[in-house]
């Protein structure tokens, strides 16, 4: 028996979307005043006393999409309820009950589902006697809460953790082995990718632009292992954002980055690079990501010669990822997705290896005797005396030098190419700190003296 999972339901702009931010406590799907923003089903983990349930927020029941993709949206719902064990069913309070809030009902009772009604947006015990109405809807008295503000949150907490109680207790949900994060432009099949890594039909794909808003974290179990695949919303230029919902997709495009532990950075095949492919590039250069450079819709790409032309092509307009291995793909096909799995395992790997001091001192006594580069400082050297192995995923090493100032921005890129060269993490971004060997030494003789 799986984890439980409670969805909630209702028309648009009745603040689903809210309530999952107030339960979770932290902010995860969108929320906006304008109706339909939430599009496919966003999900997140609760607890109490060891007992968990996955809690999904799904897009407006009835939703007039301005995109056409109510199909896709309404598809999304009646998946989150056929695996619901419970649904909470909002109303807003201040609307009073109106003839989709009957459908919906309707659609439940089809289902014989297991119903908590709530009243959204009574933020004063004065409102209260209005929610009477919806009894009519035949799943008792609905509660009156404020998502927004918090109103009863602790109440319905309490409620479905009691309905809940009889289901055998399955404890947490596996921990991921791994993140992978698809980011890209808008259309370069990042939800696609998604779809066919879990092998159905996770989120919305749709040849209509800027289809994904929120970040989905999609749980796939694969080999027995749980991995967290994060579908994000498109990217495109500020100066072309038509609103503060591709604001807040874009924030989360960020946010998805920095939790990943391997990024998958899609890239259209059928169209040149553009300024935003760069400027996502360097995000995830200056995050220290390990990334995989997926090139997709490779099928389409009817003016590229050859692969090895393609590759060329990337590493000179993307040089801060000349790290990042490149994959070709056809997502909609299923085409080499298995492969590039394969490859994310092999990056992590590589991202979280520690690599012995001795070893790593020996690679450096190897960049010490090529001596490339002109002196610096006159006849003065950069030195390294010693270096160490402080974390990984990043590898951050931190070196005990001569002189940090001998260490510039290019003489770093030499020695970090050149640790990548010579240890086995070629693959993966690595960090490099420069500490002065003389404030080490002295701090090590203060220590001694006052032991």
């Amino acid at each position: 028996m799986g984890l439980p999972t409670v969805a909630i339901v209702g028309r648009p702009n009745v603040g689903k979307s809210s309530l999952l931010n107030a339960l979770a406590g932290e902010r995860i799907s969108i929320v906006e005043p304008t109706a339909g923003v939430t599009r496919d089903r966003v999900s997140t983990f609760l607890s109490r006393d060891d007992r968990y349930f996955e809690l999904v927020d799904t897009g407006g029941y009835g939703i007039v999409d301005s995109d056409q993709l109510s199909d896709h949206i309404e598809r999304q719902i009646f998946q989150a309820i056929g695996s619901a064990t419970l649904v909470i069913f909002m109303v807003d309070i201040r609307d009073g009950l109106t003839p989709l809030d009957e459908k919906i009902a309707q659609l439940l009772r089809k289902y014989n589902l297991d119903v908590i009604g709530v009243a959204n947006k009574a933020d004063s015990a004065k409102m209260f006697p209005a929610a009477g109405e919806f009894v009519r809807l035949g799943f008792g008295e609905f509660l009156c809460i404020s998502a927004e503000n918090n109103l009863n949150k602790a109440v319905l907490l309490d409620r479905i953790f009691a309905r809940l109680a009889d289901r055998e207790d399955t404890g947490a949900p596996p921990e991921p082995v791994m993140k992978i994060a698809m980011v890209g432009k808008r259309n370069a099949g990042k939800s696609s990718m998604v779809n066919a890594i879990a092998g159905a039909e996770r989120v919305i794909v749709s040849e209509i632009p800027g289809t994904t808003r929120d970040a989905v974290d999609v749980r796939i179990e694969k080999d027995g292992k749980t991995l967290v695949v994060i579908d994000t919303a498109g990217v495109r230029k500020k100066g072309k954002m038509a609103d503060n919902i591709e604001f807040y997709s874009n924030v989360r495009v960020a946010r998805s980055i920095q939790r990943a532990d391997v990024v998958w950075f899609l890239i259209d095949a059928t169209v040149p690079l553009s300024q935003v492919d760069k400027k996502l590039a360097r995000q995830i250069a200056e995050e220290h990501k390990s990334c995989i450079l997926v090139v997709n819709k490779w099928d389409l790409a009817k003016d590229v010669a050859a692969t090895s032309d393609y590759e060329e092509y990337l590493t000179a307009r993307l040089p801060v990822l000349k790290y990042a291995p490149i994959a070709f793909t056809t997502a909609a096909a299923g085409k080499n997705v298995q492969a590039v799995l394969d490859l994310s395992a092999e990056l992590f790997k590589q991202a979280t290896t520690r690599i012995g001091t001795g070893r790593l001192n020996k690679a450096f006594e190897v960049i010490r005797d090529e001596r490339t580069g002109a002196k610096r400082g006159g006849t003065t050297w950069p030195r390294v005396y010693y270096a160490t192995q402080i974390a990984t995923n990043p590898i951050t090493i931190l070196m005990f030098v001569n002189n940090p100032k001998l260490f510039d921005e290019n003489y770093m890129r030499y020695v970090t190419n050149r640790l990548g060269a010579l240890l086995p993490i070629g693959e993966v971004p690595i960090r490099l700190f420069a500490r002065s060997h003389r404030n080490e030494a002295s701090k090590r003789k203060s220590r001694a003296a006052r032991r």
